[in-house]
């Protein structure tokens, strides 16, 4: 059974930069492909970065892609994104998610957080 808790969101003006974190409990944690969704009101959940067991290999949503980073602590079981220059539309409840073979479509992902609001004011 793999446990992901989200923290690190908060209220944070537009241009400002938060850093969301995930623990992960997973036994092989550094085997699975880590994801970071986000769902904004009224909106499906899109997916915003993934990074792969490797480390090397990530990828990025269009909209985030030059102000967001995720990594990973495969020493720590922990993912991270790291959001700068943020916008007003980036408001949503971010998520991340965890998969052997995790792409980029959240019906990839088997485990999932309960998410971490992140709210960006104008």
């Amino acid at each position: 059974q793999v446990q992901l808790v989200e923290s690190g969101g908060g209220l944070v003006q537009a241009g400002g930069s938060l850093t969301l974190s995930c623990a992960a409990s997973a036994p092989a944690f550094s085997s699975y492909f880590l994801g970071w969704f986000r769902q904004a009101p009224g909106k499906e959940r899109e997916f915003v970065a993934r990074i792969a067991w490797s480390r090397s290999s990530t990828y990025y949503a269009d909209s985030v892609k030059g102000r967001f980073t995720i990594s990973r602590d495969n020493a720590k079981n922990t993912v991270y994104l790291q959001m700068n220059s943020l916008k007003p539309e980036d408001t949503a409840v971010y998520y991340c998610a965890a998969d052997p073979s995790g792409g980029f479509t959240d019906k990839t992902y088997s485990y999932w957080g309960q998410g971490t609001q992140v709210t960006v004011s104008s």
